[in-house]
């Protein structure tokens, strides 16, 4: 959290659930912003009760997930299927900058409560509506999750083992980068525009079409398909890319002891150093940028050589050996120990 706090005073009205918009919600109160959280009564935002452990059940308190994206916010109830409860949204639209909301697209116009409406409210309202599929087109009523989104995006299938299997990761990306970080991002921008005299906007926020937008490395790969060039397309296969596993730089091993070694040497400086750290000088012309091919013979075998070299020893040994080299290699840390590291307790956001 920022002490000089730029965004004081500014007051947003956060109706959306789960993750996206309640963590793009957090990172505005973050930077100083006075955020109302609004749920409906009863149960509220279903994160309350996602992986509740059982003493926080037994409390009567919200789960820990929750908790997490919700610091920091003021919240209340309001029903707004009343009459009463849509007069009180209103009354605090006229008093707010920004609004927020998840719900799939139709249902606050159902309510009244869309942006058309509430600019009568409040002609500067800046008003960001995250869905799965975009407010219009021909999947904005479809339901989906992080994982159907990256699905959607062709991102999915360039997360996947060297067997082409995709792999789930345990981190929410559409929701993050395809839905919180642009919420955010053109939020401050309508702002900006308000600032100097505008009126507010109407944010469409699609995670989909965001993520998709944002599978770069994948998308300059089908450029280069597209501009004649033969093995492009190999190259988005897993394990054949420059940054998927096609190359021994920029790779993952294993440990003797079971665990993990991240090497990320891409550039030829940082490749040299790390074989003259572990000993092989005569590797440092096997590289990439030297014309080695990209997912070809001698890539995939000098990967396999470097992979028993790093087997012979445990994670820390490489650790020790290598992280004061400057050469891009680091220990795969489980989240208990990135928690622990001295990365995070030194020069920690407050």
């Amino acid at each position: 959290m920022t002490t000089d706090a730029p965004l004081r005073g500014l007051r947003v009205l956060d109706l959306s659930r789960l993750l996206p918009g309640p963590l793009a919600t957090l990172r505005l109160a973050e930077l100083g912003a006075d955020v109302l959280k609004i749920e409906e009564p009863g149960g509220g935002d279903p994160a309350r009760a996602m992986m509740q452990a059982p003493a926080d059940r037994a409390k009567g308190m919200p789960s820990a997930f929750y908790r997490h994206v919700n610091r920091g916010k003021r919240e209340t109830r309001l029903d707004l299927k009343t009459e009463t409860g849509r007069t009180v949204l209103r009354a605090l639209v006229r008093e707010s900058h920004v609004l927020v909301e998840s719900f799939r697209p139709g249902v606050m116009e159902r309510l009244g409560l869309d942006y058309a409406n509430l600019l009568e409210a409040n002609p500067k309202l800046v008003y960001c509506a995250i869905t799965g599929y975009g407010a219009t087109g021909p999947f904005s009523q479809r339901p989906g999750h992080d994982i159907n989104y990256l699905a959607y995006a062709g991102v999915l299938d360039q997360m996947a083992a060297p067997e082409g299997v995709p792999v789930l990761a345990n981190i929410q990306i559409a929701d993050l980068l395809g839905g919180a970080l642009p919420a955010v991002t053109r939020i401050l921008a309508a702002l900006w525009q308000v600032s100097r005299g505008g009126d507010g906007a109407f944010i469409d926020i699609s995670m989909t079409h965001s993520i998709q937008a944002s599978n770069i490395v994948a998308q300059a790969t089908l450029a280069n398909a597209d501009a004649g060039m033969p093995t492009a397309l190999e190259q988005l296969q897993a394990g054949h890319g420059l940054l998927n596993g096609g190359v021994p730089c920029y790779n993952v091993y294993r440990t003797a002891d079971e665990r993990w070694l991240a090497v990320g040497a891409l550039e030829l400086k940082f490749w040299e150093r790390l074989c003259r750290a572990l000993g092989r000088p005569d590797w440092a012309s096997r590289h990439w940028s030297l014309g080695q091919v990209i997912g070809g013979p001698d890539a995939l075998a000098l990967t396999r050589e470097l992979a028993e070299h790093i087997a012979t020893h445990r994670l820390n040994t490489w650790v020790e050996l290598l992280e004061p080299r400057d050469c891009c290699v680091s220990p795969v840390l489980t989240v208990a120990e990135a928690r622990d590291h001295l990365l995070f307790q030194f020069n920690a956001p407050a």
